[in-house]
């Protein structure tokens, strides 16, 4: 063997040998047919919305052949807080997870943070993905993070509004400030609700435990409130309506879970199907599909939910047509 020859050998080998450690694990092309991949799960809280994202993702991978034994899914749920978050992503980074999805927001950016442009981020329901600073846009991401983005219906919403209680004037709006989907969600629907002309007065909760304090305020100078696609509001939803309830005051929220908790109505984008659309994704890019040109999925297509017995407790006397659009397409809760 010519010292040419050896020199190539040892360069080959020498490339080899320094990819694996920069990854930590086998590169794309060395890995074998029997290779489970390992993933990574972060939510940001358990609710019934976020929840159903999480049961979404697992069925959609399973559709790309990824369950069972096929796949090793590292599912963390962070409980709304952001030490956890940190310590939850670098324990996927550690592992060496060969791609992570992240539920809401915050545990979204939190796995960007830590994945620092190197192994594939899916977003699971994101609002405003590009706003966040997460893709440089929804038509092509740019780097390594793609997914769903579950887009509120805010026209639908505020319609709906205007059926469920056609004679208010004060519109109360509450957010979390840390979210920042609910903020982008929040204030959307204050600039189309001044458009219509309600009197929109705004409300902020920094951490689920402001709500009763906030509520209370809120109670006593709307008429309505429209609770956004927000995960601390969503979290709280209960108290909310145990306030809101005492003063009579309907809520609108966003999705369907926040109309089981004590919402009147609304028009729901499916929270299973954004995930399920996500799963689907991180199957793809497990499959050697690019986030960086991978389009952002919106999600918009909603369905009719109305809640009967707040209805009745808040004497209010819903659209016939919007009840059996429920009874037939959506979800009614009795």
């Amino acid at each position: 063997m010519n010292k040419r020859l050896i020199s190539t050998i040892a360069i080959i080998v020498g490339f080899l040998a320094v990819a694996f450690v920069a990854t930590g694990k086998p590169t794309q092309q060395t890995k074998s047919k029997d290779y489970v991949p390992t993933v990574g799960i972060l939510q940001l809280v358990t609710h019934p919305a976020l929840d159903e994202i999480h049961r979404g993702i697992v069925a959609g991978l399973k559709t790309q052949g990824y369950s069972g034994k096929k796949v090793k899914i590292d599912y963390q749920n962070a409980q709304a807080n952001q030490a956890n978050l940190k310590t939850m992503s670098q324990k996927f980074t550690n592992e060496n997870a060969d791609l992570t999805l992240g539920i809401a927001t915050p545990a979204a950016l939190s796995l960007a943070k830590t994945a620092d442009g190197n192994s594939p981020v899916i977003l699971a329901g994101i609002t405003d993905p590009a706003g966040s600073g997460l893709v440089k846009s929804a038509q092509r991401p740019g780097a390594n993070i793609t997914g769903t983005s579950g887009d509120s219906p805010l026209e639908q919403h505020l319609n709906v509004i205007k059926q469920v209680v056609p004679k208010a004037k004060k519109l109360g709006i509450i957010y979390t400030t840390s979210d920042h989907g609910g903020e982008y969600n929040a204030k959307k629907m204050a600039q189309l609700a001044k458009t219509a002309g309600y009197d929109v007065h705004m409300y902020t909760i920094s951490t689920t435990n402001d709500m009763q304090q906030v509520a209370e305020t809120m109670a006593s100078q709307v008429d309505v409130v429209y609770a956004p696609q927000d995960n601390g509001v969503a979290s709280a939803m209960k108290t909310l309506i145990s306030i809101t309830n005492k003063d009579n005051i309907p809520v609108i929220p966003a999705v369907n879970t926040m109309v089981k908790d004590g919402g009147v109505a609304t028009i729901s984008v499916s929270q299973y199907d954004i995930g399920y659309q996500a799963g689907i994704m991180a199957g793809q890019v497990l499959k050697g599909k690019d986030t960086a040109t991978y389009p952002v999925k919106t999600i918009t297509k909603g369905d009719v939910v109305v809640n009967l017995k707040q209805a009745k407790l808040l004497g209010l006397k819903l659209p016939a047509n919007m009840i059996k659009t429920a009874e037939t397409k959506g979800e009614v809760f009795k």
